[in-house]
C-alpha cells in the first residue's frame, strides 16, 4: 500500500483525488501564513531582537487561530469544509485532553 493510499485510509476519506485536494489545502494554508505573519509582527513590533517571552505567546495568540481559520477557509473553496471541519474538532479535543493532563499533574 502507497502512501497515498494510507493517508486515504487514515483520514477515511474517499479516493485518492480526495486526499490531493486535502494536502493541496494544507499546502495553500500553511503557505498563507508565511505572508502573514511578516506583517503582524511587523504591526505589533516584534522582530527577531524581541524576547522568545513576547514572541512565542505573540504567535500562539494570532498565527496558530489565524491557520485555523484559513485551514477552515480553504477547505470550504476546495469543497472540503467537512473534512477539515471533523480535523479541528479533533485536534481541539486532543487540546482539551492535554489541559487536563497538566492540570491533574500540577494540581
Amino acid at each position: 500500500m502507497n502512501w497515498m493510499e494510507k493517508l486515504k485510509d487514515r483520514w477515511e476519506v474517499n479516493s485518492v483525488g480526495q486526499v490531493i485536494v486535502i494536502l493541496i489545502v494544507f499546502a495553500c494554508t500553511g503557505f498563507s501564513v508565511l505572508f502573514i505573519k511578516k506583517p503582524l509582527f511587523d504591526l505589533a513590533g516584534i522582530t527577531s531582537e524581541t524576547s522568545a517571552w513576547i514572541r512565542i505567546p505573540f504567535y500562539l495568540l494570532t498565527i496558530l487561530p489565524a491557520y485555523q481559520v484559513l485551514l477552515l477557509t480553504y477547505g470550504f473553496i476546495f469543497g472540503q469544509f467537512r473534512f477539515f471541519w471533523n480535523f479541528e474538532k479533533k485536534m481541539l479535543g486532543r487540546f482539551k485532553k492535554l489541559g487536563a493532563l497538566t492540570r491533574r499533574k500540577t494540581g
